[in-house]
């Protein structure tokens, strides 16, 4: 890190469908104040309906040129991960200065961004991800992905009701009665409630499965029918309330109780995740025969591997007459109002960290030691390490 001013650098996403921006003009406002000096890539924020205007009227530099923005930041916040940029013909990693750090969205656990993770470690960067924010008291304001997964869920059944071939909700026609579709949520986390939220607004039939009770108990709260089985919440419920990786037998099980209720189902909405790990496989090819024709698998999981083995990255594919959306990156979607949640919870992230105008991160504090991905040459995110097989 240099001994001036923090240059932090803000560029355009690069994603297919993206249109958030990682700082919104009164999150730089206060970056400002923490002796910061910020700069954008120009139309940045556009997609989101920030423009280059409003960044200028408190104090950001706008620049044309991203190479330029690398080259300068000391730090650098994305949502998404870096990609190839094309125009310039050159990775966004590769673009960025000795010792940079990075701090956005990086899945490290998902075997498609291994790769990724290993070129930040050659590079030499510091990068953070805000999907391993921890569930402590302190961390509420910083949870990144507690606020994502609330668009998400609910974009996730919005995108579901307008590709499935008939309507949401019992109607009544000249003809007579058109029953409702039926919708199965797996995995009542946020992502999961807000789908079960969204589903029962739209007038579905909700069914819901979650292997910690008190998810099913904040499901059924809601409207939905739980269904599915008990697992010993020893091995189904870890730190925070989040799920635990369930032992493989226990995932055999799971497979056994979802494939009749599969095979109920109109619309199927995944979003079984275990945070900073590879999403957990439980809806084989096998079980996607014998849904109806014409039913549809939202995997939302898909940014973290997927919890359907016929689902193809940020594709929608056909299989044995399902459709399955990998779609990724649902909150891209729903620009405005997730750039303004996601600008303020990574914004409480940062300032913690910056001290004497420094950014320093303290190992020992829990925050830093769980986002933590890669730093001086190693990789230590635990969940990564796990993922890729270099854990005991």
């Amino acid at each position: 890190m240099s001994s001036g001013q923090i240059v932090l650098g803000i560029p355009k996403e690069l994603a297919p469908g993206e249109r958030r921006v990682a700082a919104i003009p009164t999150a730089c406002e206060k970056y400002a104040k923490l002796g910061m000096h910020v700069v954008l890539e120009s139309a940045a924020g556009e997609g989101a309906f920030f423009v280059d205007d409003d960044y200028r009227a408190v104090g950001v530099e706008v620049v044309d040129d991203v190479e330029t923005l690398y080259g300068r930041s000391d730090v650098i916040l994305k949502v998404k991960e870096p990609l190839p940029n094309q125009t310039k013909g050159k990775h966004e990693v590769d673009m960025m200065k000795e010792n940079a750090i990075l701090i956005c969205f990086l899945h490290p656990a998902s075997p498609n961004n291994h790769h990724l993770v290993y070129k930040l470690r050659d590079r030499g960067i510091t990068a953070l991800t805000m999907d391993s924010i921890p569930r402590i008291t302190r961390a509420q304001k910083m949870d990144a992905l507690t606020a994502m997964s609330t668009v998400a869920g609910y974009k996730a059944v919005v995108m579901a009701a307008d590709r499935f071939s008939r309507m949401i909700p019992m109607t009544m026609t000249a003809i007579g009665m058109l029953p409702p579709a039926k919708v199965l949520v797996i995995g009542t986390g946020i992502v999961g409630l807000q789908a079960v939220a969204t589903a029962k607004r739209l007038g579905g039939v909700v069914s819901a499965v979650d292997i910690r009770a008190d998810a099913r108990e904040q499901a059924a709260s809601l409207g939905a029918k739980v269904v599915g089985f008990d697992v010993p919440q020893e091995l189904a419920t870890g730190e925070g309330g989040y799920a635990k990786a369930l032992p493989a037998e226990w995932i055999e099980k799971e497979k056994e109780i979802l494939a009749p209720l599969l095979a109920e189902s109109d619309i199927v909405i995944t979003g079984a995740l275990v945070p900073g790990e590879v999403a957990p496989i439980i809806i084989t090819e096998d079980m996607v025969k014998g849904m109806r024709n014409g039913s549809i698998i939202c995997d939302v999981s898909v940014d973290q591997g997927g919890n359907c083995t016929c689902t193809k990255f940020n594709q929608e594919v056909w299989e044995h007459g399902v459709l399955i959306s990998g779609i990724a990156n649902l909150p891209g979607y729903v620009p405005t109002d997730s750039t303004a949640m996601y600008a303020n919870t990574i914004y409480n992230f940062v300032e913690p960290l910056v001290h004497n105008g420094q950014l320093v991160l303290d190992r020992s504090d829990e925050i830093v030691n769980s986002t933590l991905v890669t730093i001086a040459g190693e990789i230590v995110h635990y969940g990564t390490l796990k993922a890729m097989g270099q854990t005991q």
